[in-house]
Parts: structure tokens; sequence; C-alpha cells
């Protein structure tokens, strides 16, 4: 069972590397991306927080039933709002995610012009995502 879980990992990181390339080859990679960027480390993240005004920071597994309820909502948040959502998998990310404190998934940090300034941890509804990001846009 734990190797079905870290190959379907694998699978969905290939997945989100291999789309993100596509985008930089075709030159569609916006300011304000409308997919969740894949995160690969701390330089991905300073790189992508400091790139971004607003950046709503995934913290996930895949093996999180909650984390999974929420993926429909981040991807609409990144689609339809001026920020930028980033994931970061827990798992191939260990370090990153203790340096954030993170003790449980989901958990959303939000930066704004590059300083962390809100932090929700669970299930969150999709209303009180845009209400924490308008008061920092």
């Amino acid at each position: 069972m734990a190797e079905d879980i870290e190959e379907i990992r694998q699978q969905k990181m290939e997945e989100l590397r291999n789309r993100a390339g596509e985008e930089e080859d075709a030159g569609t990679v916006d300011r304000n991306p409308t997919d969740p960027v894949p995160i690969s480390g701390k330089a991905d993240l300073t790189e992508t927080v400091d790139e971004h005004g607003i950046v709503l920071v995934d913290f996930y597994a895949d093996w999180c039933g909650p984390c999974q309820m929420l993926e429909p909502v981040v991807e609409t948040i990144a689609a339809e709002t001026d920020a930028t959502v980033a994931k970061v998998d827990i798992d191939a990310n260990q370090q990153l995610a203790a340096e954030y404190n993170v003790r449980g998934v989901p958990t959303l940090l939000l930066f704004a012009d590059g300083q962390p300034v809100e932090r929700l941890v669970g299930m969150q509804e999709e209303a009180q995502l845009r209400s924490v990001i308008e008061q920092h846009a």
C-alpha cells in the first residue's frame, strides 16, 4: 500500500513538472499562474514568494483526506484570484515543512510582499480563503 501511494505521488509530481515545463516552453507562464505551482525546495518557494505579491502556500500530503478535499478549492483560488497558489508536498519537502512549523496538514500559509501574514490549519472554505487573500491584496 505504501508503495502504491509513493508511486501515485511520484506520478503526480512528474505530471506537475511536465505541465510547468510545457507552459514555459510555450511561453504561457504569466505573472500570476492560474494553476497551482509545485514547490520542490526552499529555493523554489523563496523564488515564488519573491516573484509574486500574494502567495498562498498549501502544505499537503497525498495520503491526507482533508488535503484531497481542499485541492479543488485551492485550484479555484489559483484560477480566480490574483493570488499565486504554491503546493508543497510535506513528504517530499520535510525540511521545508519543519522550517515553517507545519505540524499537521493541510496547512496554508499566506505570504504578502514576501512575508508570511496568515496561517490556516485544516480544511478551509473557499469564501474564507478569498476573504483572507482580499485582506492582504
